[in-house]
């Protein structure tokens, strides 16, 4: 890539910042999604929190462009999904 202009190498430049900062908000967002899922699994009372930390993580993705905001409404939709069938599933062994 021959990038001539300082306008263009300035851009270049500035998209690889933003790519990595993306990368790693999606990262986030996926870590915390699972953790909230396995926490629901087995019980933890920490579940709630750790579904409320990546519902924020998400909303905050959203809010920049990270994640587009529909994009962020169905990760959280079937965050939610997911965790109320754990739940319910959980509560039909006990």
């Amino acid at each position: 890539m021959a990038l001539r202009h300082k306008s263009a190498q300035k851009r270049h430049r500035q998209s690889l910042k933003r790519r990595l900062l993306n990368r790693s908000r999606k990262s986030a967002i996926k870590t915390f999604s699972r953790k909230a899922v396995e926490a629901a699994k087995s019980g933890a009372p920490e579940a709630e929190q750790a579904r409320r930390l990546a519902e924020s993580l998400i909303d905050r993705a959203a809010k920049g462009s990270t994640l587009h905001r529909n994009a962020a409404a169905r990760k959280k939709s079937r965050l939610a999904k997911r965790l109320n069938k754990e739940n319910s599933l959980r509560e039909q062994v006990s």
